[in-house]
């Protein structure tokens, strides 16, 4: 899950949670919101971790050289 992709969670989390009064039977939508905010919390929490991980790895060319003697 990338970071648009949190966001936009966390957006329509909010119009559910904060927004929207709408009754569906057997259907919590401010709950549904709730959830749908911290999974995206959650997503760029964890996409933000990995691209910090990722920025903090080193790069290494490892040669090999051979001398042959006759």
């Amino acid at each position: 899950m990338g970071i648009g992709v949190s966001v936009f969670l966390l957006a329509v989390g909010g119009i559910l949670a904060f927004a929207v009064s709408d009754r569906l039977s057997g259907v919590d939508l401010t709950m549904v919101g709730y959830i749908l905010m911290g999974a995206g919390a959650l997503g760029l929490v964890i996409t933000m971790f990995l691209i910090s991980q990722r920025s903090n790895t080193t790069h290494r060319e490892v040669r090999e050289h051979r001398h042959y003697e006759e």
